[in-house]
């Protein structure tokens, strides 16, 4: 049976919204158990590849035969042929959304509890891209959206300023809540660079998986091996291993990216920003719920002036006189 466009559009933000949940909840549960930060970022990019570095393959070899029926000349191999974009927009792309996020955002799990992660990173996003848009793309921040960006601000020094404080106690969790927005940073760069080269998705994700496997995989045996690092990959049992690399492989970097591509089409950005505004909630219940985290005042508090900043600035943009510009905030991480 034949799905219709918008049971697809339908179907495609429910997957979105669940594993980028997911993704909080499973990460924070991750780093309790063997494997350490790096470990898991190897996973993912691992996962990815499998499915993503043939499909790029694919893809150059198409374009490689559609320049020479077109009579233009071979375009330049990317990454051993594998990244069907460009060597300097692959690396640009890959450095950030490849290599820097996934680095940051393990290690932050390693320090800090999900509610942190669950408003820091997805709740922070807007803030980074529309700042960084409005930077290099000369993007003009409207009322609502700077009305937006101050709660987000506020609810981000709501959940972080107390971590931030306790360091002086000596305290470990604003190291996480430092990386969660470090992560989150190194995404909306990711976004932002993804937007002013006009990228497809679909072939940024796969740049950005090739890139991360030539250049993360050799610097980790060789950091791992010199004791730079620590790997318990070899600790680690084999059903841990293969779910790491199917959900944040497979799952959080192949089937988001490709769901969230379809609910883009079918609800828009305005829309689609509306419904990924959800993620940060449900991951700070299922922090609650299913790892036993506290839930205090402040982390409540944060988490309702994040949403609602996110909320704020995409509802007032649909409001007319206002053109139907997509918000920075339209751009959210691929878990």
């Amino acid at each position: 049976m034949r799905l219709s466009p918008r049971a697809v559009g339908v179907l495609s933000a429910i997957v979105t919204v669940t594993i980028w949940t997911g993704f909080i909840v499973i990460a924070r549960a991750s780093a309790q158990r063997t494997l350490a930060p790096f470990d898991i970022a190897l996973l993912r990019i691992l996962g990815a590849s499998v499915v993503l570095l043939p499909w790029g393959w694919w893809l150059v070899q198409r374009q490689r035969v559609q320049a020479r029926a077109q009579g233009i000349g071979v375009p330049p191999s990317s990454v051993g042929g594998l990244s069907p974009l460009p060597w300097r927009t692959t690396a640009l792309l890959g450095t950030f959304g490849g290599l820097l996020y996934a680095m940051l955002a393990y290690s932050g799990f390693f320090h800090a509890p999900a509610t942190h992660a669950a408003v820091l990173m997805p709740g922070s996003l807007p803030l980074w891209t529309a700042l960084l848009a409005a930077w290099l793309l000369r993007d003009h921040i409207t009322r609502a959206r700077a009305l937006g960006l101050a709660l987000i601000v506020a609810g981000d020094l709501l959940v972080g300023g107390s971590s931030l404080l306790s360091a002086f106690d000596g305290g470990d969790v604003w190291k996480g809540d430092l990386l969660f927005m470090a992560a989150a940073a190194c995404w909306g760069t990711y976004s932002v660079m993804a937007r002013r080269h006009a990228v497809d998705a679909v072939q940024a994700t796969i740049a950005i998986t090739a890139f991360a496997c030539m250049v993360y995989l050799p610097l980790y045996l060789l950091l791992s091996q010199a004791g730079w690092i620590t790997s318990r990959l070899g600790a680690a049992p084999w059903s841990e291993i293969v779910f790491q690399m199917v959900f944040q492989g497979g799952g959080s970097v192949v089937i988001s990216g490709i769901t969230f591509t379809h609910m883009i089409r079918h609800f828009g950005p305005v829309r689609s920003t509306m419904i990924t505004a959800l993620v940060p909630g449900l991951s700070a219940m299922g922090a609650v719920v299913f790892l036993g985290e506290p839930l205090h005042w402040n982390l409540g508090a944060g988490l309702l002036l994040v949403t609602a900043g996110i909320l704020a600035g995409v509802l007032r943009s649909t409001a007319p006189p206002a053109p139907p510009a997509p918000p920075a905030a339209a751009v959210a991480p691929r878990s």
